[in-house]
């Protein structure tokens, strides 16, 4: 990593340390349209309609580098390292002229969101700089370490917030805004997003001194984190490992959306679901379509633990849980707060002990898009598991206390279209 930035030896030990970076674009007039080369993160990629969707977006959409198919995984990451060093070569992507910081703007749905792009230093939990707030998945980490490793990039960045105070960072953010942009597009979803780089010393400077005191909050990207520190383990130090590629949102400028993941139960039928709950719970049918289910869900979590299950053409809400059964089944070690989460009881009390459904892949999937969990429920025979949303504030002490929530208890969004800035580890 080319630490000679500004002011990169007076920032704090104990704060965020962002560094410049020569980003890897597309070349506008090699590719169809920006918009056509870009992607979802990886994790919220539907497979297979969404996949084969963007792969005929356009042959060079970064799907093709995130989400490589090939029968043996070590033959998909291999694909991922080809395909990467041939759109190099043939002009397809090519790196900026010098390292930067990138602003980055999105906007859509009612909601205006800025941050900015950077070579993140790493750091442990432990050291309370940026923390997590969900478990991970080993074979995810896996995966995503050997994608990394084999391509030597990070493809796409992390979504971590934190809450600024006026510093400098949010004035360079703002002025940065008024130029013109190096790239600006608008995705099929109806976002527009804008691109700027920073590469003014004295700017850059501001924006080091005034993160160097906050901690970050990792809001999407717990598995990639995971497997930045598993990468830099692996390499001596100073290395390029030593930091990864993240945008960092001011939330106390720009909030965010805290929406849930939903889980799709492969192999379980919603009869069988829904008797195995027995007096456990107390389970009532609700009208739908979706959108007024979703609504009778909403006002049963804002009593206390509340799941809709779907499937088969029906939706039925999954509440008011026996207090003795969740003492029995809910680990008493962790605080009030954890206990209670939505995604501690669906975890600990229905799909360990009442359900026994193996936490496996094939077992259970994770997805965002609401519409997607049921349809993909009604085509599988399972059932859709659909949850309620965790509040922000809740997340934040939570993961202040150290206490991570069970995997996949939250999405953050809008999540940073994945295309737009890549980082080559072999140009730091």
């Amino acid at each position: 990593m080319n630490t000679s930035g500004p002011a990169a030896d007076d920032v704090r030990a104990d704060g965020l340390r962002l560094l410049p970076f020569r980003g890897l674009r597309y070349v506008p007039e090699r590719v169809g349209s920006l918009a056509a080369v870009t992607s979802p993160p990886y994790d919220v990629v539907v497979r297979p309609d969404g996949l084969h969707h963007l792969e005929s977006a356009d042959p060079h959409n970064i799907v093709r580098l995130i989400l490589p198919q090939a029968v043996i995984a070590g033959a998909r990451h291999r694909k991922a390292a080809v395909t990467l060093d041939r759109w190099l070569a043939d002009g397809i992507l090519a790196p900026d002229p010098e390292p930067a910081l990138y602003v980055y703007e999105q906007h859509g749905d009612g909601i205006l969101q800025r941050g900015v792009i950077g070579a993140l230093e790493l750091s442990d939990p432990a050291q309370g700089i940026v923390l997590p707030h969900e478990d991970v998945m080993p074979h995810v980490v896996e995966d995503r370490a050997a994608l990394m490793r084999t391509t030597a990039a990070n493809l796409e960045p992390l979504l971590l917030t934190y809450r600024g105070d006026g510093d400098g960072a949010a004035d360079v953010i703002e002025r940065t805004v008024q130029r013109d942009p190096l790239l600006s597009t608008t995705t099929e979803d109806g976002f527009h997003h804008r691109l700027w780089s920073v590469t003014d010393p004295a700017e850059l400077a501001t924006v080091t001194a005034g993160l160097a005191d906050h901690q970050a909050l990792i809001a999407d990207g717990h598995h990639r984190w995971a497997t930045y520190l598993r990468l830099r383990e692996e390499h001596a130090s100073p290395s390029p490992w030593n930091y990864g590629l993240v945008l960092l949102i001011d939330t106390a400028r720009y909030p965010l959306r805290v929406r849930a993941i939903h889980r799709l139960l492969n192999r379980l039928p919603v009869a069988d679901a829904l008797a195995a709950v027995g007096d456990g719970f107390r389970v009532r049918r609700v009208e739908g379509p979706l959108p007024a289910a979703l609504e009778s869900l909403a006002s049963a979590a804002a009593e206390g633990n509340a799941f809709l299950l779907t499937g088969a053409g029906t939706f039925h809400l999954v509440d008011r849980p026996d207090p003795e059964l969740i003492a029995r089944t809910v680990r008493t070690d962790r605080p009030e707060a954890w206990r209670t989460l939505d995604a501690t009881v669906l975890h600990a009390t229905l799909l360990d002990h009442l359900w026994h459904i193996p936490d496996a892949p094939e077992h259970i999937s994770y997805i965002h898009d609401t519409a997607a969990a049921v349809e993909q429920a009604e085509r599988r025979g399972g059932t859709a598991v659909l949850m309620h949303p965790v509040r922000e504030e809740v997340v934040r002490d939570l993961a202040r206390q150290g206490v991570t929530m069970p995997r996949k208890s939250t999405s953050f969004g809008p999540k940073p279209a994945t295309g737009l800035v890549l980082r080559s580890l072999a140009l730091d």
